[in-house]
């Protein structure tokens, strides 16, 4: 027979497991919603070696630091480099990505290796750092300037990248064709200053903001030298490209050059998408903007960057309305 106190151990003990259910329910609505909140973003970016990989990182280290505000998480991915970034954007698989100047114009006009691939929603967000052209080559190779690339092993870029679609150019500009190489490599730029150094190739050049980890990291691993791109056929592409600009890799940044070294170059630009929402937008070139200080801290590449230049230098592509809030809001465009 039952007894009063069992019946009210009973009720009691109902009610804890009422209880823990009622806030288990509750825990579980509460961690809906906060993941319902949450909006993941990637940025598309480059080679680890390269400036890209770490522009990536700056960038979603401002945007996280505010993400229990905002509710967005912005993660870095390494890629192919700028062609792959926008083909990739394009296809909704990426939100943002970082890709030179000129692949910005030819994705957004239809030109180049983009004629029959146009990308008509590419928007622009800002720039970041300029990227000269620097080729880096063995001593011994015979290589002083880029005209003496001809016959040489030469790594030109991998499929995908910026440097390859570049290289493309230079080709073209010089009267060149790739049989006039005696190898053209297509490595990752993270693996060309071992190739280099090991002797299995002569050369290798890449579009990068100095300086350069991987530039530095050649120079002191082996007897290598930075050299000239500058010639007369390059003259007349910079002159009849609006996205080309003549540069210089300033003397004393690396270790015996103490002379800058002519070259010409591209910016490195921060891109998205016209289906990308614009409070995502307004969001990630928000955290950059309003705290350009900090961004400049992130990368020696940075430096110099002011954002005057970064809302309007190097950008083919119309700038997302969601920057264009930003931007309007910290009086860097009426």
């Amino acid at each position: 027979m039952e007894t009063k106190e069992n019946t009210m151990k009973t009720i009691k003990l109902l009610s804890i497991v009422t209880a823990t259910f009622v806030a288990l329910g509750t825990l579980i609505a509460s961690v809906t919603v906060v993941a319902a909140q949450q909006q993941f973003i990637s940025i598309g970016t480059g080679g680890v070696t390269g400036v890209y990989y770490p522009t990536g990182g700056a960038i979603c280290r401002l945007v996280n630091k505010d993400r229990q505000e905002h509710g967005i998480r912005c993660s870095v991915e390494s890629t192919g480099g700028s062609i792959y970034n926008i083909n990739t954007i394009k296809g909704g698989e990426l939100e943002f990505g970082v890709a030179q100047s000129d692949w910005q114009f030819h994705a957004y006009n239809g030109t180049s290796r983009f004629e029959d691939n146009q990308f008509e929603g590419l928007r622009a967000v800002f720039s970041v750092h300029p990227e000269p052209v620097t080729i880096v080559a063995r001593r011994d190779s015979g290589i002083n300037n880029i005209t003496d690339i001809p016959g040489k092993r030469f790594n030109i870029g991998n499929d995908g990248s910026g440097t390859l679609g570049t290289w493309e150019v230079i080709e073209a500009a010089m009267g060149w064709s790739r049989d006039d190489l005696a190898l053209a490599g297509k490595m990752k730029s993270a693996e060309t200053g071992a190739a280099l150094c090991d002797n299995k190739i002569d050369g290798y050049f890449w579009l990068v903001g100095h300086p350069s980890a991987l530039t530095h990291e050649t120079l002191a691993s082996c007897d290598a030298v930075i050299v000239s791109a500058i010639a007369p056929e390059i003259d007349a592409l910079v002159a009849d490209r609006p996205y080309y600009r003549i540069a210089n890799i300033p003397g004393g940044m690396y270790p015996d050059h103490p002379d800058d070294i002519q070259t010409f170059g591209v910016g490195a630009t921060f891109v998205t998408s016209a289906e990308v929402p614009d409070e995502v937008v307004y969001i990630v070139a928000k955290a950059v903007l309003a705290n350009l200080e900090d961004f400049r801290k992130l990368h020696p590449a940075f430096a110099n960057l002011k954002a005057e230049e970064m809302v309007k230098d190097s950008l083919s592509a119309p700038l997302h309305p969601g920057a264009i809030k930003a931007y309007t809001e910290l009086g860097l465009i009426e």
